[in-house]
């Protein structure tokens, strides 16, 4: 939702932007070509390996662009290390992005081989391989019901225990088959890949994805200068929820202006392209 997404951040010449989840920049060329000349984008991503991409992509911006090795949630630091006094906008794109979810090699992916990893930044001690392996069934099933809405999640998180005590649970093929195995032939059979919804639960609990949304949109609130905007692209029910609540509160504040009652989403043309815009859903709000 690129064409929303620059239209709704309201951006003109000079502007200074946050793309808080810049990724690979899948936002950033067009944001640039609507602040520049004088306009500054600070990219924040927490994964090491997409920042690398990133600035190569947009080398030909550098004198415009400062990219941040950071989680998100610490936007405001971000801000008071730039000594910038406030923002004109700022885009959260939540969730994973295909660079990551491609790449075997992170765990994202129950469609391809690779280790259990899942984690955003490498640096990170705890991986999906930690929690799978060590936790007891009471604590998966409780990441899976609260992060995944999975249905089947006793029963999966029984599985996963007692196959654990045969061999590690150390790939992703081995969870994929796990919960497959786990939940009634009449249940594997949907649109949705049945782990879609346990490799979700995992990936959120081992990046603390929710925590980290919610007290970065609380600070941003604060960082925008006023009339600036602030976009959320979400892609699943949690993330937007969060949303939601939030700009309600700072609405009821007067803090924020709502400028989408409900959120957008993508054009069927774009469904159609990006099958991954299939669940977007953007909600915007304006700093009063």
């Amino acid at each position: 939702m690129c064409k929303e997404v620059v239209e709704y951040l309201n951006l003109r010449p000079g502007s200074v932007v946050i793309d808080a989840t810049i990724g690979t920049a899948g936002h950033s060329v067009e944001i640039l070509k609507k602040i520049l000349p004088g306009g500054l984008l600070i990219g924040i991503d927490k994964d090491e390996e997409t920042l690398s991409v990133t600035r190569e992509r947009l080398k030909e911006f550098r004198d415009r662009l400062i990219l941040v090795h950071e989680d998100f949630r610490n936007i405001d630091n971000v801000v008071r290390n730039l000594k910038l006094g406030g923002v004109d906008a700022i885009l959260f794109d939540l969730g994973i992005s295909s660079f990551q979810l491609d790449n075997p090699e992170r765990g994202f992916s129950f469609t391809n081989e690779g280790p259990l990893d899942m984690r955003m930044d490498r640096q990170n001690f705890i991986s999906a391989y930690d929690l799978v392996n060590n936790l007891n069934a009471d604590e998966i099933s409780n990441i899976l019901w609260s992060f995944g809405e999975e249905h089947w999640h006793n029963r999966i998180a029984r599985h996963m225990v007692e196959e654990r005590r045969k061999i590690p649970i150390a790939t992703t093929r081995q969870l994929s088959n796990i919960v497959v195995n786990s939940i009634p032939e009449k249940a594997r059979h949907k649109k949705t890949h049945a782990a879609t919804k346990t490799f979700q639960a995992l990936r959120i609990a081992v990046n603390r994805e929710l925590e980290a949304e919610e007290e970065a949109l609380k600070k941003s609130v604060g960082l925008l200068n006023r009339g600036g905007r602030i976009c959320v692209l979400a892609f699943h029910s949690l993330e937007d929820r969060l949303v939601k609540v939030n700009f309600k509160n700072f609405s009821n504040t007067g803090e924020l202006k709502i400028i989408t009652p409900k959120p957008l989403v993508a054009s069927e043309e774009e469904k159609y392209a990006n099958p991954l815009s299939r669940s977007a859903k953007l909600r915007v709000a304006e700093r009063l």
